[in-house]
């Protein structure tokens, strides 16, 4: 079976077990890890793999032809993508500094896009100007060195960027949880709708479970795709983004999901959809 997510730590800790042929009666993997951005695009090739980890921003693209699964995605709380400046082109405090600059972002069909953009509707009078598409292991470097004015970044940068000597305008995370009060839905998996869906949930499921009951199993796994980050940083990167969510969205990550793509579907940032396929 075709699988694509990212060499993120969340994610290779969560499909460790069923990578390496650990869960019972569960197919063996043929894993692609790509950047989200990536995913985002493959999910729309019709020769797309068979399951794959999206943004959920990506999701009304795709639920004709892929199912949302309850299980092995990123969700909660504290763990929302950050808007970063070098303190010099905008001013770390004031979002209207925004007005007109260069921000790069990770993927055009990412949550932290769409989060951003409901946002900057809200906080930049005029809008930004131009939006660069960056790798978002780049974007803290290109910030750093003034080749753009603002980053959107998502995973560990939340815990490496004061390394790189930048300053945080806005938790977008926190921005969303006080105006919602609900957890921010960041990272799906999916699987094609012509599968057996519910085997595919629990093998996802278990992979999950093997993961919390054996977490140094995975380690040799994680450290080895996690682009060179320390076992400190990479061990918070699970702690924060794999959780009772990655487990099981459960009403509150339904209802986050909802809201999210209900909101940027009203504001016409993604496609009308029903619904009713999100279950």
């Amino acid at each position: 079976m075709k699988i694509a997510f990212s060499p993120c730590p969340n994610d290779t800790f969560v499909f460790h077990a069923w990578a390496h042929g650990l869960i019972p009666g569960a197919p063996k993997l043929d894993v692609t890890y790509a950047d989200i951005d990536i995913t985002n695009t493959m999910a729309a090739n019709s020769t797309g793999p068979e399951v794959l980890k999206i943004s959920y921003a990506a999701l009304p693209w795709v639920l004709s032809e892929y199912a949302l699964l309850p299980c092995g995605g990123a969700l909660g709380r504290g763990c929302g993508p950050l808007v970063l400046t070098n303190g010099g082109t905008a001013s770390a405090k004031n979002p209207a500094a925004l007005s007109g600059k260069r921000v790069a972002v990770p993927s055009e069909r990412s949550t932290a896009y769409l989060l951003f953009r409901l946002w900057a509707a809200q906080n930049v009078p005029g809008g930004v100007g131009e939006i660069v598409i960056m790798p978002f292991h780049e974007i803290m470097p290109a910030v750093r060195d003034g080749l753009i004015d603002a980053g959107l970044v998502i995973h560990e940068a939340r815990f490496t960027y004061p390394s790189y000597g930048l300053d945080m305008l806005v938790d977008l995370g926190s921005w969303w949880e006080a105006d919602t009060g609900l957890p921010i839905p960041l990272g799906a998996i999916i699987a094609r709708r012509s599968l057996d869906l519910e085997a595919i949930s629990g093998w996802v499921h278990a992979s999950v479970e093997y993961a919390w009951a054996h977490p140094e199993a995975s380690q040799e796994y994680v450290m080895s795709h996690a682009q060179e980050l320390s076992p400190e940083v990479a061990q918070a990167h699970i702690d924060l983004y794999v959780n009772k969510f990655t487990g099981n969205l459960g009403e509150d990550g339904y209802a986050a999901v909802t809201a999210l793509l209900t909101r940027a579907a009203k504001e016409g940032l993604v496609p009308e959809f029903d619904l009713a396929l999100l279950r």
